[in-house]
């Protein structure tokens, strides 16, 4: 399947809708099955490697996903995360924001990347060694305006958006860079393609104008300085700016639940469409009918490949797992 997969990345034409993701896929079952907890795989190698292979060793789901966390770009800027207990079962989040306006980082010359970076790459090296025969590895990045609203503070955003417009888009274009620096860290760590995972820039979010005004221009920038495969992924509903985002530079869009895929397939002429299964109500609480009429709805959508709309629920059961890939 890892040789399918790939070759439908790359643009060509292959007998089957494959099942895999891109996006953040381990599970607490995952976790049990390595002796893992999720606490403890963010700052070690070897377990966030372990970690990301999990679903694939237990399931058969013939991807995985690296780093485990949206925010280690954020972090590498300089950010301060909270890396929850045990129990609260989340992932890492920004603790305190960077910056109070995009002009600070318009003025700061070079964006210099630390942070976990090092060793997230280190882990694709060993996750690469492990199934990089058999599956296909993600580098996930977050999209420039989600890295955004990270650092910088909403409010003033929004106002800087309307009042410093070229302000704001001169920021975006320079973590744009500074993304794409780290995706391409991630490539030459061993990962097959990229994801960048634009949840809070998606035009379901924050609107088709600004979206094409802002975050459009900042993917396009990124898209151009990663080497291909790219995926973007959305959030929302977004199927009026379906054309907005093919013209991203990304080979696939992936879509959550709430788009209408066959709206979508329409709209995407020489751009692969991967969705749109929901991560919460059909994969994590879903019972086997719902899982298969999810996975099947979206096939007969016409989607290049099923994807879940979202990261995983940590919570997923395995076995819903086995029903999205047809391995049960």
């Amino acid at each position: 399947m890892r040789t399918q997969i790939l070759d439908l990345l790359h643009g060509k034409k292959i007998n089957t809708q494959p099942a895999f993701s891109g996006l953040i896929h381990v599970t607490a079952e995952g976790l049990a099955s390595e002796g893992l907890t999720l606490q403890e795989i963010h700052h070690d190698a070897g377990k966030m490697a372990r970690a990301a292979a999990s679903t694939f060793k237990l399931a058969g789901m013939p991807s995985a996903t690296l780093p485990l966390d949206l925010c280690s770009p954020a972090e590498a800027l300089g950010a301060e995360l909270i890396f929850y207990n045990n129990e609260e079962m989340q992932f890492p989040q920004v603790r305190k924001l960077l910056f109070q306006s995009t002009k600070e980082i318009v003025e700061i010359k070079e964006l210099e990347i630390g942070g976990r970076i090092g060793l997230i790459c280190e882990a694709i090296g060993l996750l690469k060694k492990d199934i990089g025969g058999k599956a296909v590895i993600s580098g996930m990045i977050p999209g420039p305006y989600t890295l955004m609203i990270y650092i910088c503070k909403v409010q003033n955003l929004v106002r800087e958006m309307k009042n410093e417009p070229q302000m704001v888009l001169d920021a975006l274009l320079h973590l744009s860079s500074f993304l794409a620096d780290i995706g391409k860290a991630y490539l030459d760590a061993g990962a097959d393609f990229i994801t960048i995972h634009e949840m809070g820039g998606s035009p379901g979010f924050i609107g088709p104008k600004p979206f094409e005004g802002f975050v459009l221009p900042a993917l396009q920038h990124l898209t151009r300085q990663i080497p291909h495969p790219t995926v973007l992924s959305v959030c929302g509903k977004t199927d009026s700016a379906m054309s907005l985002l093919a013209q991203s530079g990304a080979d696939a869009i992936s879509v959550d639940q709430l788009n209408d895929l066959k709206a979508s397939r329409a709209a995407l002429k020489d751009t692969l469409l991967f969705g749109n299964l929901d991560p919460v109500g059909v994969l994590s609480q879903g019972d086997e009918a719902h899982v298969r009429e999810a996975v099947q709805r979206s096939k007969e959508a016409g989607v290049d490949a099923v994807w879940p709309g979202c990261d995983l629920v940590i919570q997923t059961p395995i076995k819903n797992i086995k029903l999205m890939t047809g391995r049960q």
